[in-house]
């Protein structure tokens, strides 16, 4: 057990922003969920904070690929975007309230006010955001998504999407140019 668990536990002054973010906590506010667009960095973050705090990661689009037992293209092109979106707010409605843990949401769940009502009930809600070119850069190395025009259609979503990540958050975290330890100790010296 870490030095800051131990000050923890013994409720000992830890300088720690960690150790101090934790006594702060409320019941109900043992989550973090992480939200934003594609290539914000939501799942590398996410396993850098797990690793740190010592909580379970819940990555709801891995968790929904393994119930389908396919790709989320597949999902979309197979069942729809309707069946995927059903999915995501099932497995929200599945994480407890009071259960600690990071959750790593897709993209796309902020879709739905009910979504961000259910993360909202669990914990803090994190949006990590970049500027639209680094996000482009990030995903265009590993996406195989097939559209006429890719990079417009990215635009697009993004657009759509920026006002919904806005409302849902309460924190904001520019990924840009920050290393995954800098967003993470950011996200915890602002919760």
């Amino acid at each position: 057990m870490d030095v800051c668990c131990v000050a923890l536990q013994r409720d000992l002054r830890c300088l720690d922003p960690l150790c101090s973010y934790l006594r702060r906590m409320n019941p109900g506010d043992n989550a973090i969920a992480l939200i934003g667009f594609m290539g914000a960095g939501k799942s590398a973050v996410g396993r850098e904070l797990s690793r740190r705090i010592g909580w379970p990661r819940h990555d709801t689009d891995e968790m929904i690929r393994a119930q389908f037992g396919i790709s989320i293209p597949d999902i979309f092109a197979r069942h729809g975007e309707t069946a995927f979106r059903d999915a995501e707010t099932a497995l929200l409605k599945t994480l407890r309230r009071g259960l600690a843990g990071i959750v790593v949401t897709g993209g796309g769940i902020i879709l739905r006010s009910q979504n961000v009502q259910l993360l909202r009930g669990i914990g803090r809600v994190v949006w990590l955001d970049a500027e639209e070119g680094v996000l482009w850069q990030r995903v265009s190395k590993h996406s195989a998504r097939q559209t006429p025009d890719p990079r417009a259609r990215f635009s697009e979503l993004l657009r759509e999407r920026l006002p919904l990540y806005q409302s849902a958050a309460d924190y904001r975290i520019n990924t840009s140019i920050n290393s995954i330890a800098q967003v993470s100790n950011a996200i915890i010296a602002s919760i």
